[in-house]
C-alpha cells in the first residue's frame, strides 16, 4: 500500500487536538517527616468533549498533582475519576468544555503488518505532539509487568517515545485503534499498545462507577486433557471440569453442578479455563449467555445471567 504523506499530514492534524500532556507530582519518603517530589510525564487522550480523558494507570499511580496541558497550551488541573491497574487504564476529567475529542475506531479485525501512526505529548512542548510511523507487528501478545499478565495486546515497531504511555495509535482512517502501554527498554523497537474496543468497554466503567464491574460466573474447574479424559473415560477431550460451583453464584442459580464439563460459551469452544475467563471477562454484568455443557455423558444448553463480581 502505498503511504500517502499529505494523508497522514491530514491524520495527525485532525488527532493532535485530542492528544494531551498528562504530568504528574510524586511524593518520595525519603527520611521520617521528609518526602522529595517526584515529577512524572505521559500522555493522554480526549475520548469526551466534556473534558473526559484516558491515560495509563501508572502514568498518574500514586499522583499527589495530576496537570494535563491541552495543545493550545491550556493547562488544566486533572481529577483522577477512575482507574484499573490490571489494564493499566485511567480515566482524568479536568474542567472544560467544548474539546475536540478523537474517534475511536474498531480493534476487533486488526491485522499483523497494517500501518499504524502513533502519537504523544510527552512533554507539551510548542510545536505540538511527536509522530511516529510504523506497523502492526502481532497481535494478542502477552507481557509480564508488577501488577501481573497484561493480555491481548498489540505489538507494534512504531518508535514510542519516552512519556508517549497513553498516546494513541492511529489507523489510516485517522482512528484510534489501540493505547500505548508499554515498552521494552533494552529491546529493538517493540512497543505494546491496548486495543480500543477493551479501552472503550473498561472506560466506560470508569467513568459510570469509578471502577471496572467485571462480570461473575461462579466456578472453579481445570483444564481436561486427554490424560484425564483417557483416565476417566471422558466422552470429549478438551473443556473445563467444574471442581467446584460457588454458593449464591450466577452459576449455581442456573443449574450448572460440579463435575459438568463446559465445552463451550455462546456456540464459541472452550479448551481452558484461560479461554473461559476471557469470554466471560468480554461480557457485561446482567449479559445472558449460553453454556454448553456435558453432564452423565449427556449434552446440555444452560442459560446464565452473570453478575457482579464479588
Amino acid at each position: 500500500m502505498y503511504l500517502d504523506e499529505y494523508k497522514i499530514v491530514e491524520i495527525v492534524e485532525k488527532t493532535n487536538p485530542s492528544v494531551v500532556n498528562v504530568s504528574t507530582v510524586h511524593l518520595l519518603d525519603i527520611f521520617p517527616f521528609y518526602s522529595v517530589p517526584i515529577k512524572g510525564i505521559g500522555s493522554g487522550v480526549i475520548i469526551d468533549s466534556n473534558g473526559y480523558i484516558v491515560t495509563n494507570n501508572h502514568v498518574i499511580e500514586g499522583a499527589e498533582v495530576v496537570e494535563v496541558s491541552l495543545n493550545d497550551g491550556r493547562v488544566f488541573k486533572g481529577k483522577v475519576i477512575g482507574r484499573d491497574s490490571s489494564s493499566d487504564l485511567a480515566i482524568i476529567k479536568i474542567d472544560a468544555k467544548n474539546l475536540k475529542a478523537a474517534e475511536l475506531g474498531d480493534s476487533s479485525n486488526l491485522k499483523a503488518g497494517q500501518f499504524i501512526i502513533a502519537i504523544g505529548n510527552p512533554f507539551g512542548l510548542r510545536g505540538g505532539p511527536t509522530v511516529t510511523i510504523g506497523v502492526i507487528s502481532a497481535i494478542n501478545r502477552s507481557i509480564n509487568t508488577e501488577k501481573g499478565i497484561m493480555e491481548d495486546l498489540i505489538q507494534t515497531d512504531a518508535a514510542i517515545n519516552p512519556g508517549n504511555s497513553g498516546g494513541p495509535l492511529i489507523d489510516l482512517n485517522g482512528k484510534v485503534i489501540a493505547l500505548a502501554t508499554a515498552i521494552i527498554p533494552f529491546a529493538q523497537g517493540i512497543g505494546f499498545a491496548i486495543p480500543i474496543n477493551k479501552v472503550k468497554k473498561i472506560a466506560e466503567d470508569l467513568i459510570k462507577y469509578g471502577k471496572v464491574i467485571r462480570p461473575w460466573l461462579g466456578i472453579y474447574g481445570i483444564d481436561l486433557t486427554p490424560q484425564i479424559s483417557s483416565y476417566y473415560n471422558l466422552p470429549v477431550q478438551e473443556g473445563v471440569i467444574i471442581v467446584k460451583v460457588i454458593q449464591g453464584s450466577p452459576a449455581e442459580l442456573s443449574g450448572i453442578e460440579e463435575g459438568d464439563i463446559i465445552l463451550s460459551i455462546d456456540r464459541t469452544p472452550i479448551k481452558n479455563m484461560i479461554e473461559l475467563q476471557k469470554i466471560i471477562q468480554n461480557k457485561k454484568v446482567g449479559e445472558e449467555i449460553t453454556i454448553r455443557i456435558i453432564r452423565n455423558y449427556k449434552t446440555y444448553d444452560i442459560k446464565v445471567e452473570l453478575s457482579k463480581s464479588l
